[in-house]
């Protein structure tokens, strides 16, 4: 019996648990105990697996606690949690059976003040500059009077209001507005789109492309403006290719989207003023510029005029210029004809010199019938027998013989044209053609052709030759005053159809 009361071990009474019941209690008594808890501390490990829950780790410098957030709150959280982020998180303590630990479900999820939000933002800002979104090169100049605006901002607040009555203010444009959500989880999302949605239309197209876009929300807390610091949203502005204009918050207000844009704007307000000039200005502008233009004008003309006056002075008149050559015009005027006549006269001696008198178209007509002659008698002689047994000198001699009878009938054209061109201008320049129209040629005793009329003697012989030689003699009788003449009545200064006479 001692024996018995020695062997007893210690809670051997105490009733068993299965491994599923004990791991129940101890689920009912963490559940039951911390239902409802706030924890703070540094995110550590994150994963985001393809079901859309969350898991994280909470720690701090001693202990570590896992979280879950499930799916539908994890959709829900306006600060997504990252790694090295400092959070206070809501939610309950459980367990999970199957791996013997416990875990905290988050329900909520917030930075732990300001100071942890900057520092994630600080983190993010260095990252996203590390790849050389936020370069000064990247930078693009905006256009200079844009016909289409696109704005990314949400249709029912005052600020799309104020950037429309600024722009009709300064110059009124066409502004097409891309409503989205400017505050919440979904902002970043549909800002992203938004912007990637006015670069991925068409020029030319239905909906026209804009030329600048406006990005822009009133002002906020940063926890408000946390969706213009996402990561998409800085990504889709930096590769935007229509310049992007930034107006998130005010003045004191910092986004990454402002470091992402090509150009800041202070307030919704300055990024129209930014986007179009002011109307009356260019149109001031450009009075200036037509003023100078004109003025530039006026004084161009005044210095060429000046030139033209100073050039004039010293180049002669042209009366003077033209006064000496149509001197020699006249002169050479009254030298033609006696040219023409004695040029004739030269032309017909030498004809008589080389024998002109001898020459013929009779004569030369004669000789080309006589060679034809030959050449035709030759050609009935040497019949075809004989032509093939011909010698080759005979056959060169007919050969030269062709030759010849066709260089002479090309001279006989050549000189025939030339006499009948000779003929011409004898028979033009011969005193026969003045016989011809009445007048007569008086030559005295010897043959002397008589151009002086006061020379003559009363009873002196002379001749006279009219046309077609014929001839008559005459005696000279007494001298007597001769009559006046009868004035000629003056030709008509022009013609019927008032073109002045040559004649």
């Amino acid at each position: 019996m001692s024996d018995l009361i020695d062997d007893d071990i210690p809670g051997r009474n105490a009733p068993e648990f299965s491994v599923s019941d004990l791991s129940g209690a101890v689920k009912r008594l963490v559940e039951g105990n911390f239902s409802h808890v706030r924890v703070r501390g540094e995110v550590g490990r994150v994963s985001r697996p393809r079901s859309g829950h969350v898991y994280l780790d909470l720690k701090d410098d001693r202990s570590v606690i896992a979280g879950v957030i499930w799916k539908g709150v994890a959709s829900r959280l306006r600060t997504p949690p990252e790694e090295g982020m400092e959070v206070v998180v809501t939610g309950r303590l459980t367990t999970f059976p199957g791996q013997s630990k416990y875990q905290i479900v988050i329900e909520s999820l917030a930075p732990a003040g300001v100071g942890a939000l900057m520092a994630m933002l600080e983190k993010r800002r260095m990252a996203l500059a590390a790849e050389g979104l936020f370069d000064a090169e990247r930078k693009r100049p905006l256009p200079r009077l844009p016909r289409v605006i696109g704005v990314v901002t949400s249709p029912s607040g005052a600020v799309i209001r104020d950037i429309l009555h600024r722009l009709r203010d300064r110059f009124p444009r066409e502004v097409i507005v891309w409503p989205v959500a400017v505050q919440g989880e979904r902002c970043a999302p549909e800002v992203a789109a938004a912007l990637r949605g006015f670069n991925a239309l068409p020029a030319g197209g239905a909906v026209p492309r804009p030329d600048v876009l406006i990005v822009a929300r009133g002002g906020g807390s940063l926890e408000d403006l946390w969706g213009f610091n996402e990561e998409i949203v800085v990504r889709a502005v930096a590769e935007s290719d229509i310049p992007v204009i930034s107006a998130v918050g005010h003045e004191t207000d910092t986004t990454l989207v402002d470091f992402a844009a090509d150009r800041r704007a202070p307030t919704p307000t300055a990024a129209a003023e930014f986007a179009v000039p002011v109307r009356a200005d260019l149109l001031a502008t450009l009075a200036s510029f037509d003023e100078r233009r004109q003025a530039a004008l006026a004084r161009l003309l005044q210095r060429q005029g000046e030139r033209l006056r100073t050039t004039a002075r010293v180049l002669p008149r042209p009366e003077v210029l033209l006064a000496e050559r149509a001197q020699r015009l006249d002169i050479a005027a009254a030298r033609l004809p006696l040219a023409l006549r004695d040029h004739a006269r030269a032309k017909r001696g030498l004809l008589q010199e080389r024998g002109g008198s001898r020459l013929s178209p009779a004569l030369l007509t004669g000789l080309i019938r006589h060679r034809r002659q030959q050449v035709t008698g030759l050609a009935q002689w040497i019949r075809p027998e004989r032509a093939m047994a011909a010698l080759t000198p005979e056959r060169e001699a007919l050969a030269r013989l062709a030759r010849r009878l066709e260089e002479a009938r090309d001279i006989t054209h050549t000189r025939r044209t030339a006499l009948t061109a000779l003929d011409r201008v004898m028979r033009a320049a011969g005193y026969q053609q003045t016989l011809a129209r009445g007048y007569v040629v008086v030559r005295d005793a010897e043959g002397g052709v008589v151009t002086d009329g006061g020379a003559l003697n009363t009873g002196q012989g002379l001749e006279l030759e009219f046309r077609q030689e014929t001839r008559v003699g005459v005696t000279v009788g007494d001298t007597a005053q001769p009559a006046k003449a009868k004035p000629r009545k003056s030709a008509p200064k022009s013609g019927p159809d008032g073109q002045g006479s040559l004649f």
